[in-house]
């Protein structure tokens, strides 16, 4: 969390903890929540500082000051950016942090849809006609960490960068580790 932006979190911690929210903090920031359930949370970057709902695509939004910081990756995740202290709308904050406690308590949950299996990219395929050990350990992984490597072939746009990462990605499949286990407790 930015420390340039102290006073101001500070200032959204104090509305929030008026709505009877319980404070923890999760990723290195301040979350509050509803019977153990994520409901928002403040944070602060170099240019702004925000609150997060976890379920703020069920907010009706009046205000028009929600978006969606990661537009393609996140779906129930919306944000609303402050540049200063005196853009604060207490007023404004507590209607919407109380919307979302009572969408929490209606059980409101965005359900994830399913990924549609990706084909095997031809460069992929090449090699495992080649290459029946890597093959067989990547037909072994799991169907998430499968999706994983594809998506990360697919998203290179060129040939020699998708081979790049089918090079790289070589070693992992065969120890039988996904693209992001690293980053995974």
């Amino acid at each position: 969390m930015e420390k340039a932006w102290n006073r101001e979190l500070d200032y959204l911690k104090s509305i929030i903890k008026k709505t009877g929210l319980q404070e923890t903090t999760k990723w290195g920031i301040p979350v509050f929540t509803y019977n153990g359930k994520n409901v928002v949370g403040i944070a602060g970057f170099k240019s702004f500082f925000s609150l997060w709902f976890y379920n703020g695509s069920f907010l009706e939004d009046k205000k028009q000051v929600l978006i969606n910081a990661s537009e393609g990756q996140t779906k129930a995740l919306r944000q609303w950016r402050f540049h200063s202290i005196e853009e604060i709308d207490e007023e404004g904050i507590t209607s919407y942090v109380e919307e979302a406690i009572e969408n929490e308590k209606q059980g409101k949950r965005l359900i994830p849809q399913k990924k549609k299996q990706l084909p095997i990219p031809t460069q992929l395929a090449a090699i495992f006609e080649n290459d029946h050990l890597f093959a067989e350990r990547f037909a072994a992984l799991s169907p998430a960490k499968q999706t994983e490597y594809l998506e990360h072939i697919d998203a290179a746009k060129q040939e020699k960068t998708k081979l790049s990462r089918i090079e790289k990605m070589r070693p992992l499949v065969l120890e039988g580790k996904g693209l992001h286990d690293k980053y995974k407790k």
